[in-house]
């Protein structure tokens, strides 16, 4: 497992450095060759960038474990790298949208040669990176993936229309794209920033059925009744669970231990980063044992 934790640290390490490079050298590009697109994208891609470094940060932070402080550990600040990021793009996106719609309005002359050119370097450096960070797992991975993709697919767009723009000077179509490609960006950076929010809320993860763990406890004959199930994730990868059961035939000390152990094969298939199951026996076996222990 630390073997994979140090390889994607190194993948988002590499990932970073190649987006903010290009990030700058695409913002001063976009106002030289006087393109709202390529400007909207270095936008994007500066959210990117945050989004990259605070990961890559959080990533060393997590190593660190639990501590009086933090006694689940860092893993749950992997989240703010997705919250961060994903109000840096809204922001950033409804900026863009003003400035392309006041170009729609107000055409400008774009240079399409230098169009291309930027086009080509944003395809080969984001999809490059995009592909360094492919088999990320946590929220704010899977994030930071989807936004380089998004990259791609941008500047996949950008190509085409300045290959168009080389044969047929139409103004409107750099703004027009812009705003296109905007309006996919913060469509899905809203569905990710619900996510973050629903994981940051402690919602149920969608990969694991609380129904299906009660059903399977009250399928074995020592469970009379399950109380307090609560199932959260620390950063929609690591989840967390927590059960209270009540138990019957139980006097047992040693019938307590096996049944933790029953339910703890229960759990394992689910991996769960941390879980507790408190038991407590029916009130007929702890009325026994009461009055067993007086008598004696």
């Amino acid at each position: 497992m630390s073997h994979d934790h140090s390889h994607n640290s190194g993948n988002i390490k590499i990932a970073f450095f190649l987006n903010i490079g290009f990030t700058i050298l695409e913002f001063f590009g976009g106002l030289y060759v006087n393109s709202v697109a390529i400007i909207s994208d270095a936008l994007h891609d500066l959210g990117d960038s945050i989004s990259l470094g605070l990961s890559w940060y959080l990533d060393h932070k997590s190593k660190q474990g639990a501590n009086r402080s933090f006694t689940f550990g860092y893993t749950r600040f992997s989240l703010l790298g997705a919250l961060i990021n994903s109000l840096v793009l809204i922001a950033g996106s409804i900026f863009v949208i003003n400035e392309a719609v006041a170009r729609i309005i107000t055409p400008e002359h774009t240079d399409a040669q230098g169009m291309l050119i930027f086009a080509i370097i944003g395809v080969s450096v984001n999809g490059y990176a995009a592909w360094k960070v492919s088999d990320g797992k946590t929220l704010n991975e899977k994030v930071i993936s989807w936004h380089l993709l998004e990259d791609v697919l941008g500047w996949a767009a950008v190509l085409i229309v300045s290959i168009v723009l080389l044969f047929k000077d139409i103004h409107y179509l750099d703004p027009a794209l812009s705003i296109l490609i905007t309006a996919y960006v913060l469509w899905n950076v809203i569905k990710r920033l619900k996510e973050t929010l629903y994981v940051f809320l402690q919602g149920s993860p969608d990969d694991v059925s609380i129904e299906e763990l009660e059903s399977k406890f009250l399928e074995k004959d020592f469970v009379d009744e399950t109380k307090h199930l609560h199932l959260w994730s620390l950063d929609g990868e690591s989840h967390v669970f927590t059960a209270h059961l009540i138990l019957e035939g139980v006097s047992e000390y040693s019938e307590i231990i096996r049944v933790k152990k029953e339910i703890r094969e229960i759990l394992k298939p689910y991996n769960f980063s941390h879980s507790t199951i408190e038991v407590e026996l029916d009130t007929k076996t702890s009325s026994l044992i009461e009055i067993e222990n007086h008598s004696k």
